[in-house]
């Protein structure tokens, strides 16, 4: 009856308990593994195939990659038109593995993006710092949702995996550039931080930051805790998280699942993928 009633300049998005409450949003964290790995069976030519199925599977919005290289990335998108891409090589005339972003471009719409380096020298293209074992960089973007005109920021990154130092820096640089840049604006932020979650230092760091691991504070979750498998099928010993899908305050997590999908035994990556079911939270007017 109060719906009814309400008056037409307010949404009665705000006053109907069965209102959603917020926008749906459907976010992959996924190191796709470098097309040119020698890998033998599970080498780019004989996996691409399962990766576009995975994908167009569980059809989330937006898909934070790690280790994609530039062919890689024109070619998932030839096979999936559905989505666009932005990204950059690391390296500092653009080549190398990206941290690409995947969007559904009729869901999402970027209004910025940008890149920065994992080192002191954030801004200089192929910067390194903290004997890391290669560079690494963190591609960022900043989304409208077109059906509700909702903003938010994702932030895509692949931690060093040689270094631990550079591992707990790299985490303080990230929140210093999520402060930046985001403002207000909600934040999901992908990534395979090759280090264990829970106990974990830059782990510890970016969840006392303001951000709250998906896996942890979902209402649900599903599949394997690992995410690194080695293109062997998950054990019940192999307990680690590297790669995470965290969230600002703005976000909240309804269901969060690592993805053993695999044909045959083949599997996408020698990483699973993980997909959160997301809420981005209602603007107060």
């Amino acid at each position: 009856m109060l719906c009814s009633l309400l008056p037409a300049l307010l949404p009665a998005a705000l006053f109907c308990s069965g209102a959603p409450a917020g926008v749906p949003l459907a976010v992959m964290s996924f190191n796709v593994r470098y097309g040119t790995a020698q890998d033998g069976a599970n080498s780019w030519p004989q996996r691409w195939g399962v990766l576009v199925n995975m994908v167009r599977s569980y059809a989330p919005d937006v898909v934070g990659a790690q280790e994609c290289l530039l062919f890689q990335a024109q070619h998932l998108v030839k096979h999936m038109p559905e989505y666009h891409w932005i990204g950059i090589g690391r390296e500092a005339d653009g080549t190398g593995e990206m941290a690409a972003v995947f969007y559904k471009h009729e869901v999402l719409s970027p209004i910025r993006t940008g890149n920065f380096w994992l080192s002191e020298t954030p801004d200089v293209p192929g910067s390194q710092s903290w004997a890391t074992h290669c560079t690494r960089i963190a591609t960022w973007v900043a989304f409208r949702h077109a059906k509700s005109g909702r903003r938010f920021f994702l932030f895509n990154t692949h931690f060093d995996h040689g270094s631990a130092e550079a591992r707990d820096k790299s985490a303080g640089l990230l929140l210093e550039r999520i402060a930046e840049l985001a403002g207000d604006d909600p934040v999901i932020v992908t990534g395979d931080f090759n280090e264990p979650a829970e106990g974990g230092r830059p782990w510890t760091l970016l969840t006392q930051g303001n951000l709250s691991d998906s896996w942890v504070v979902a209402r649900e979750k599903a599949g394997p805790e690992v995410t690194y498998h080695g293109w062997v099928p998950p054990q019940d010993d192999m307990k680690d998280r590297i790669d995470w899908i965290l969230m600002s305050d703005g976000v909240e997590a309804e269901r969060v699942e690592t993805i053993a999908y695999n044909e045959d035994g083949r599997y996408p990556s020698d990483h699973f993928p993980v997909l959160a079911k997301v809420l981005l939270k209602s603007q107060e007017l």
